[in-house]
């Protein structure tokens, strides 16, 4: 196998594993945020703006770690920086 193509592999396996991974802690964090924010909505109806606008700040930095990791996906696929000093040194 040529380093050109390990570098493929090797690009492509990470990104999978990254998104994967990195999907799992944001996906298990919003759905533990979700069942509680309704929890507490329903014990105290009263505060449904003050909750509201505190699980979709939470909510929004939780996600953000998905973002990252999707972000990092993207780099390793399409722009990643080791192809071209392969590329440019064919014979290593």
């Amino acid at each position: 196998m040529s380093s050109l193509a390990f570098v493929a592999v090797a690009s492509i396996v990470s990104a999978g594993l990254c998104i994967g991974i990195g999907a799992i802690g944001p996906a298990l964090g919003e759905g533990r945020a979700v069942a509680q924010a309704l929890s507490s909505l329903a014990q105290q109806p009263d505060e449904a703006n003050t909750i509201t606008r505190t699980l979709f700040v939470g909510l929004a930095m939780v996600e953000s770690t998905a973002i990252y990791c999707f972000v990092v996906s993207m780099i390793l696929l399409f722009a990643n920086p080791f192809w071209n000093y392969f590329l440019a040194n064919p014979g290593k």
